[in-house]
């Protein structure tokens, strides 16, 4: 009987000190335990204050809900902070205060709040028991409402979020490496640095037609040009070459830099049957994108210059080599040597921005200013031109008009007259053109027929410029420029000449002139007639062969002319 006392005693005693029944022996339940200075029966001991760091960054903090474990009486939340090192915040500042030891009072009911936990520090902190037992059960943590913003937060899953930032920084990168290839594909073009003959051999095409291929309106009108131009009898080289398969092949690319399609090559072509070549390049891309076309009418102009054959490295030669083929002065008139130059960096006339214009015509006139000797002269700008100046340029011949209507047509007269500009010498032998069809028209003239002179001042004035202004050069194609007949040395050396007797049989003419692979002209140039029976006569062929040997053509070619009419 003492026993069954002794045990219903003991079992009253843990049910009125620590709320236990006598079945929780045997099926223990989870409940929120006392603090530890309760169950140890010993006195609070509070940690002592720790002095502050100088800074006091944010914790984070994170709220949860137990779930009480007697009664549903509403708990407290607690905080949990962060493990990430930030500045602690202060330790209860009151002194420890000893109690004197006793059995506590029975508890009514279990104190379902955990202690306040203490913000971890970065220096040593006192250690602190915890106020749960390793062996009790964790209280399970009550549900939440997840967030629609990000569903790798809300099923906790880090690992999933981090291989999605990684794919995303790669895709990314990689993006802006196809861009910066893009955007850097005609400036390296420009600058001769590309040792293939492809200037865009390291550009990576973008997969998108958006950006590739051209818009309905633009394949509409080439369409539509195509046909006009096949049902005509243009004798343009465009017309030979642009057959419907290779019309076919490249009606719908673009160049990746500027985006100039098909129709910014032959649209001068298309509007004008009557044109010689009919074909410009927009910009330096255009006469890879579009070799199919380039290159047979580039081997067709320049006599047998295959897209296999590599222009020679820049050779002027003897420059006193020449001398004065009609020193009469019966049959020449005046002589002119001239070359086409394109700056480095920029595009064809145009891609070009108004912007760009202005820069470049600013480069070009400080440029010049700074020649000396027989090439110092002075920088007319278009641009608020005076009359006065005007009329007197053009009474010299010097001064070039807003462009035929193949220059119109082909696009490269835009923001006219911004960025354009004549200068010119003092003896007024000596010219340049800022952005008429090309960045730069250098041209030594004189009247006469002293061709050595003529050579000689150009080929100083070309070398004096180029250590100022860089120049856009291609190992394949040689100097770069808008039309293709102008490329390689862009060398072109002139005559104005009277020869009536061989100009009263043009045919005679033109088949003497095409031995020598000279090339007859109106007395103003391309695409005029003949005023008085004086032709302009020069050299074609600029591609394959040197400046010297380009020069040494048109001369043994107006002597023979020369020798051909005083002997009829």
């Amino acid at each position: 009987m003492f026993a069954l006392w002794y045990l219903t005693f003991a079992i009253d005693e843990m049910r009125k000190r620590y709320g236990w029944t006598f079945l929780d022996i045997f099926y223990p339940k989870t409940k929120t335990v006392p603090p530890n200075n309760v169950l140890d029966n010993k006195p609070t001991v509070v940690a002592p204050k720790v002095p502050e760091p100088a800074a006091k960054p944010a914790t984070t903090t994170v709220t949860v809900t137990l779930k009480p474990t007697n009664k549903p009486t509403p708990t407290t939340p607690a905080s949990v902070t962060s493990p990430t090192p930030q500045k602690p915040s202060s330790l209860p500042t009151q002194q420890p205060t000893a109690t004197k030891p006793e059995i506590p009072a029975p508890l009514a009911k279990p104190s379902p709040e955990l202690p306040t936990p203490v913000t971890p520090v970065s220096a040593p902190v006192l250690p602190v028991a915890s106020t749960i037992p390793a062996n009790t059960p964790a209280t399970p943590l009550a549900p939440f409402a997840p967030k629609k913003s990000n569903p790798f937060l809300e099923n906790g899953d880090a690992s999933l979020k981090d291989a999605l930032d990684k794919k995303l920084m790669q895709a990314s990168d990689t993006v802006e490496t196809v861009k910066n290839d893009l955007k850097n594909a005609t400036a390296n073009f420009l600058s001769g640095e590309s040792s293939a003959p492809s200037p865009t051999k390291n550009i990576k095409p973008s997969k998108s037609r958006k950006d590739t291929m051209v818009d309905a309106a633009v394949l509409t009108k080439l369409e539509e040009g195509f046909a006009k131009l096949a049902a005509s009898d243009s004798k343009s080289l465009l017309k030979k070459y642009l057959t419907k398969e290779i019309f076919d092949n490249l009606k719908e690319k673009k160049t990746p830099t500027f985006g100039s399609s098909l129709l910014d090559c032959i649209q001068s072509g298309l509007e004008n049957h009557d044109s010689g070549v009919g074909i410009y390049a927009p910009d330096a891309e255009a006469y890879t994108v579009f070799a199919d076309l380039f290159d047979p009418i580039i081997e067709d102009y320049h006599g047998g210059f295959k897209k296999t054959d590599k222009h020679p490295p820049r050779e002027f030669g003897d420059v006193n080599c020449f001398s004065n083929l009609d020193p009469n002065n019966e049959f020449i008139i005046s002589t002119r040597v001239r070359c086409g130059r394109s700056l480095q960096g920029y595009p064809f006339n145009p891609c070009l921005t108004e912007a760009q214009y202005k820069e470049m015509e600013e480069k070009v006139s400080s440029t010049l200013s700074g020649l000396e000797g027989e090439l110092k002269g002075k920088f007319y700008p278009l641009t608020g031109m005076e009359k006065a100046v005007q009329q007197q340029l053009i009474d010299d011949h010097f001064l070039f008009k807003e462009g035929d209507r193949f220059l119109q047509a082909a696009n490269a007269c835009r923001f006219w007259p911004t960025g354009r500009g004549i200068y010119h010498n003092d003896n007024k032998t000596f010219l340049v053109w800022c952005n008429e069809e090309d960045h730069l028209r250098i041209i030594s003239m004189q009247m006469g027929g002293d061709l050595g002179e003529v050579y000689r001042r150009l080929v100083c004035a070309v070398n004096e410029i180029e250590k100022r202004l860089p120049f856009s050069h291609d190992d394949r194609l040689g100097f770069l420029t808008f039309c293709p007949t102008n490329l390689g040395t862009t060398i072109r050396a002139s005559v104005h000449i009277k020869v009536p007797k061989l100009a009263a049989n043009k045919a005679k003419l033109e088949e003497v002139a095409a031995k020598y692979n000279l090339q007859v002209r109106g007395t103003r140039g391309e695409h005029t007639e003949a005023e008085g029976g004086v032709y302009d006569i020069s050299n074609k062929r600029r591609m394959g062969l040197t400046e010297f040997d380009a020069v040494k053509e048109m001369n043994d070619g107006i002597a023979e002319l020369i020798k051909l009419e005083k002997g009829m």
